[in-house]
């Protein structure tokens, strides 16, 4: 099977030291591309220098709505000229998260809003993150409607209703290694046979949100394990998983324009 991990953060810390055999070993388990996301200014130009180093990985730029509270114009504008390098293929992640509230809502609101203009600019497609926000991402995405050409909702953790909502906006679902859970993705195993097969992408998330059974010998999710993602996928749809992946192969490609 050919993987591509739609969604990944290797310019993280924990990767600093053997990131020769993460590849390796995202290779071998047939992971032959990966998006690395950007969160910060830092973050992104760091997804960019991978995305130089390593054939198969593309990059993303953008500001996590953690982060939403360091947001400028400044930054808008050294994002954007990042987004000319070939190898940044999305923007994001952007969006909104009203679970940890680590910026206020008045700064996350005017970053997203800011970023989805950015990126419908520069012909882009957005990276969403969205958490707890009470129906206002939503409200939001559709003020952009005509705008917005493509994106995924990336870790996919809203309600059937909120499902509905995303798919007749013409966005992808990003399935996270949530979906192996036993516990927490009961739901979410209900609401994936909802996707249609050309609307859904899997991604690790990495390093966080490792899947079963990885997570039950290392902490540290990494791309290789978007093959467990893709096999839990396949088992719960009842499907083939070698067409599943070559459809979610397509799917990705599709998004990413790659």
């Amino acid at each position: 099977m050919k993987l591509f991990d739609s969604h990944c953060h290797l310019d993280d810390k924990s990767f600093k030291n053997d990131m020769d055999s993460v590849i390796q070993r995202a290779r071998n388990a047939g992971v032959a591309a990966a998006m690395v996301v950007g969160i910060t200014e830092q973050s992104s130009l760091a997804a960019i220098e991978l995305a130089e180093t390593w054939e198969g990985i593309y990059a993303s730029v953008g500001i996590h709505p953690h982060d939403a509270s360091r947001f400028s114009e400044s930054a808008l504008a050294t994002l954007k000229q990042l987004a000319q390098r070939p190898v940044v293929h999305a923007w994001g992640e952007t969006g909104l998260d009203f679970n940890r509230m680590y910026s206020p809502k008045s700064d996350q609101e005017n970053s997203f809003k800011r970023q989805i203009e950015a990126a419908c600019e520069l012909n882009l497609p957005l990276i969403f993150h969205e958490r707890d926000s009470g129906g206002r991402f939503l409200e939001i995405l559709n003020t952009y409607r005509d705008a917005i050409k493509n994106g995924v909702v990336h870790c996919f953790s809203g309600n059937r209703d909120e499902l509905r909502a995303y798919l007749d906006f013409g966005l992808y679902i990003g399935i996270t290694g949530i979906l192996t859970v036993k516990a927490r993705g009961k739901g979410l195993r209900e609401m994936v046979k909802m996707i249609p097969n050309d609307r859904l992408l899997i991604e690790t998330d990495a390093p966080y949100l490792t899947p079963s059974p990885e997570k039950n010998k290392t902490r540290r999710n990494e791309p290789a394990f978007v093959r467990s993602v893709l096999l839990k996928l396949a088992q719960v749809r009842g499907e083939d998983p070698g067409s599943l992946a070559d459809q979610i192969w397509e799917n990705t490609c599709q998004l990413y324009n790659v």
